[in-house]
């Protein structure tokens, strides 16, 4: 079980990690700013295995990889959206961050709360019911069950 960190429509890259962090030198620096325009305590409440909600076009914006990536450093287990811009959903799964599509759960979460996930099976635990969600192909669970792209794609090497 994780715990909910509710956002809106529309949440942008630059909401979840601005611009002028992006000069510092590393993602470990940058995590600590993350969404700090929409909860500037974000980076020190969120704790490994909690979840992000939103609800549509969630990371639209730039492409910058950035975004996806400071998420995963604070050890956000998911982000579940009802949509997500597209470039931020690839590099989610690039570095290895599960990005879930579901419509119904954002309108039946609070923020706060504690939700479950099962990729396998495609389908979210709440307190009061099970939603089905995304359950993504096995050649995006493997890139993700490696830890990213990069990851896949190296194993073979010593």
């Amino acid at each position: 079980m994780g715990h909910v960190f509710k956002f809106h429509n529309d949440v942008d890259t630059d909401q979840i990690i601005a611009s002028q962090y992006l000069l510092l030198p590393n993602i470990e620096e940058m995590k600590k700013y993350t969404f700090e325009s929409l909860d500037r305590e974000f980076a020190e409440k969120v704790k490994e295995g909690d979840i992000v909600v939103a609800g549509e076009n969630f990371g639209c914006g730039s492409s910058r990889e950035q975004a996806p990536s400071v998420l995963k450093a604070l050890g956000v287990k998911a982000v579940i959206a009802k949509s997500f811009a597209r470039i931020f959903y690839r590099n989610s799964i690039n570095i290895g961050l599960p990005v879930i599509i579901s419509k119904d759960l954002y309108d039946k979460v609070e923020n706060g709360g504690e939700i479950d996930i099962d990729l396998t099976e495609g389908k979210i635990i709440t307190a009061g019911e099970t939603l089905p969600c995304t359950k993504l192909p096995p050649y995006m669970q493997n890139i993700l069950d490696h830890g990213g792209l990069i990851n896949f794609l190296n194993e073979g090497e010593v």
